[in-house]
C-alpha cells in the first residue's frame, strides 16, 4: 500500500507556472504507475497525465499537452506536475494517484487528499 500527499497548489494569474509535488510513502514506490487527476467545481474528476514506473512513458490529456509535464524522482519517492502557461480553466483540485499495474490509462487504486490550484484571469 502507498500513501500520497500533494503540495504546491496556490493562487496564480493566467500565464504563470506552478509545480505540484506528490510525496509517496512505502518502500515499493518505484513499482507504482503514477498519475495526476483534477476536479473542477461542479465537474467530474478528469485525467490529466500519467507516468510509467521507470518514468520512460508518459500520457497526458490534450488540453494540457505542451503546457504540463509529469515527472518522477524515484530516489525521493516523489512525482511532480510542472504546469506552465496556466489558464483559468485549469482551476481545480489536483489529485495524485497510484496503481500497481503498468497501464497508464486505467483505474487507480490510491489517492492523495488533493491540492487546490486557482488561476485568475
Amino acid at each position: 500500500q502507498v500513501q500520497l500527499v500533494e503540495s504546491g497548489g496556490g493562487l496564480v494569474q493566467a500565464g504563470d507556472s506552478l509545480r505540484l509535488s506528490c510525496a509517496a510513502s512505502g518502500r515499493t514506490y518505484s513499482s507504482y504507475t503514477m498519475a495526476w487527476f483534477r476536479q473542477a467545481p461542479g465537474k467530474e474528476r478528469e485525467f490529466v497525465a500519467a507516468l510509467s514506473r521507470a518514468g520512460s512513458s508518459t500520457y497526458s490529456t490534450d488540453s494540457v499537452k505542451g503546457r504540463f509535464t509529469i515527472s518522477r524522482d524515484n530516489a525521493k519517492n516523489t512525482v511532480y506536475l510542472q504546469m506552465n502557461n496556466l489558464k483559468p480553466e485549469d482551476t481545480a483540485v489536483y489529485y495524485c494517484a497510484a496503481r500497481q499495474g503498468a497501464r497508464l490509462r486505467a483505474e487507480y487504486d490510491y489517492w492523495g487528499q488533493g491540492t487546490q490550484v486557482t488561476v485568475s484571469s
